[in-house]
């Protein structure tokens, strides 16, 4: 394990109520400065793709990516790891319709209200919309799931949705699947391409 992925088990057990002192340490050990609050762990994939893609290590500069298990969740990240707990600069990502649990939970940790980055619906839908269907279809043959996808395309539910919220709820089917393409579709982007909400959030950290 990595020193900050230890960080990052050290935070969820305190935000579970565990003790306080593992995440105090190694906050400290590693020099944190950032905290980066995301919804889940396919939200991670995607943030450590583009940062990889770019050359950084977001580690050794300090920022903890950590997957909080919902945007409900963030009222209890926030206060610990923000300027009221630990003192770390707080950012993060979210769909546009848990935007009201960001600005509530950071808020009340006393950081930027609106120190984060929205995505229109969620972050694999700026994904699909950035590559384009076509693009992402041939992304999911490469990866040996077409029969897959066919199979989901021929399900009743799935008559006359359209093409990207089609590829939305695919990529939610399997367990793991939304994480592991989260790093498949950030790394066919082209440069100019990356979803502004991604991109921004790169940009702050």
């Amino acid at each position: 394990m990595t020193d900050m992925g230890a960080f990052r088990d050290a935070v969820t057990v305190w935000a579970a109520g565990g003790p306080a002192a593992a995440a105090h340490e190694l906050a400290a050990r590693l020099a944190v400065r950032v905290a980066v609050l995301l919804e889940g762990p396919s939200d991670v994939a995607a943030v450590d793709a583009l940062a990889e893609r770019r050359g950084r290590d977001l580690a050794a500069e300090g920022v903890c990516v950590l997957p909080i298990g919902g945007a409900m969740s963030v009222g209890r990240y926030a206060p610990l790891l923000g300027p009221s707990g630990l003192g770390l600069r707080l950012t993060g990502l979210c769909d546009e319709a848990e935007r009201p649990y960001y600005t509530r939970g950071f808020e009340r940790a006393g950081a930027a209200p609106h120190g984060f980055s929205v995505c229109a619906a969620d972050l694999e839908d700026e994904l699909i919309r950035a590559l384009g269907v076509p693009r992402v279809t041939e992304l999911v043959r490469d990866e040996g799931d077409l029969r897959a996808l066919e199979t989901f395309l021929r399900q009743p539910a799935q008559q006359g949705r359209a093409p990207q919220r089609q590829f939305r709820r695919f990529l939610g089917t399997k367990k793991g699947r939304k994480i592991h393409y989260g790093r498949v579709l950030v790394q066919a982007l082209d440069p100019d391409r990356v979803p502004a909400p991604l991109d921004d959030l790169l940009a702050v950290l």
